[in-house]
């Protein structure tokens, strides 16, 4: 830092920030940028600064999430759409949102400090682009409602790993969600008595869909390896737990002219909902509960995504046991799932670790615990696909497509 002249540089930064309006930058040097401010940031902060942004990290979250319950951002969008001065009183959002005056008041005050409105003078309020992002049809106002649930049973872990004895969850019923919740349920089977927190589940994990980098078969040789199907009727690809179908649907569309059916399978309840909106013909969904018996044998490859890092390995083990029963001895496993790196994870890739601990008693793999989890379930792990340039070891590659390639073990073919 010696060698830095820190007047200049700080000039600089304060002349970029007030030029943001303008700031034009593609996506990848966007990126760099932010890396690079998050590194300065980490230089410069003192043990006390970083304690304090620590252990008030959920305060600007729950800020977040009272807004959207409250409905607040979208009062805020009716009357600032409505005023002649674009603009919104204290007034007005209290009356449109049926709540306390105080309480709004406290909540903008916040809110405006994040950044998130303009507080144009007391009491009277702006918006920005940041706060349309918070609108009841914007999915990242589910992302809140999604993440802001998990933050209660957070609260609860230490209590919960004292009671424990410090040990690493792993019964899928008696976890961190259900300690913290009083209840028995797995986590799915909470979310289909609450409809609130389905729906902001089913549009988080559609969010998931779409940052995804590439897609799997963008860097898996499809043609190579799946391309060996040769009558109509046999079952090219069956994905496993494949939700809404986003998977599936764009490898029909990548590959059209390859032969043999394409299945879909999920709950039924899943399947249902589905049904109520075209998939294209040649999908076939499919209601099927992948603890039970596999009911399509012998398809050329069984797909699962982000399936398994829902499970701790005593139920994934069961889950892959239902494949391996239904495969062919030419059958394909094909695993799509975040791959943690051995060490020095990005912090998104800890904070998805401990969401799967807190909501599942389960966990983010490295690629040596599924070739153990492969292994034990009686499978040889062939090979890890990834998107050029990126290895075992990238931080960044929890933000990409990897696919695990395996096959049945040669005992059991």
């Amino acid at each position: 830092m010696s060698s830095v002249n820190l007047t200049d540089l700080t000039s600089q930064i304060e002349s970029v920030a007030a030029s943001a309006t303008d700031f034009q930058v593609n996506e990848a040097d966007r990126k760099r940028l932010l890396q690079a401010c998050d590194q300065l940031r980490k230089k410069l902060e003192s043990p006390f600064e970083f304690t304090l942004r620590t252990i008030f990290a959920g305060y600007p979250a729950i800020a977040l999430r009272l807004g959207i319950d409250m409905k607040l951002f979208d009062a805020v969008a009716q009357h600032t759409e409505s005023s002649g001065g674009g603009t919104a009183t204290l007034s007005q959002l209290a009356e449109t949102t049926k709540a306390d005056p105080l309480l709004v008041s406290r909540i903008m005050r916040f809110l405006s400090a994040l950044g998130i409105f303009d507080e144009i003078k007391q009491d009277v309020y702006a918006s920005t682009p940041l706060a349309a992002a918070y609108i009841s049809s914007s999915p990242l106002s589910a992302a809140v409602i999604h993440v802001t649930h998990f933050l209660m049973v957070l609260t609860q872990l230490p209590a919960y790993f004292q009671e424990k004895g410090w040990q690493n969850p792993n019964n899928v019923l008696d976890g961190p969600f259900q300690y913290a919740t009083k209840t028995k349920s797995h986590y799915f089977d909470f979310l289909a008595g609450e409809p609130y927190y389905q729906q902001a589940f089913n549009t988080v994990m559609t969010i998931s869909h779409r940052r995804q980098g590439q897609n799997w078969f963008d860097f898996f040789p499809v043609e190579e390896k799946l391309g060996g199907v040769v009558d109509e009727s046999d079952v090219l690809l069956v994905d496993v737990g494949g939700s809404q179908g986003g998977d599936i649907i764009a490898f029909q569309k990548r590959f059209p002219h390859l032969r043999g059916r394409l299945v879909l399978q999920d709950l039924p309840v899943v399947i249902e909902a589905i049904q109520e909106r075209e998939l294209p013909a040649r999908i076939e969904p499919q209601g099927y509960d992948f603890f039970e018996p596999q009911t399509v044998t012998g398809a050329r490859a069984y797909y699962l995504r982000t399936v398994l890092h829902d499970w701790p390995d005593a139920q994934a083990r069961q889950i892959l046991a239902r494949i391996r029963e239904a495969m062919a001895p030419d059958s394909l496993l094909l695993i799509n799932e975040t791959l943690l790196p051995e060490s020095k994870i990005a912090l998104s890739s800890a904070q998805a670790d401990l969401t799967m601990m807190v909501s599942f008693a389960s966990l983010e793999r490295t690629q040596a615990q599924f070739e153990r989890l492969l292994n034990e379930s009686g499978f040889d792990l062939v090979k890890v696909w990834m998107p050029q340039g990126f290895t075992a070891s990238s931080a960044e590659l929890a933000s990409q497509a990897t696919l695990l390639e395996a096959r049945l073990k040669a005992s059991l073919e």
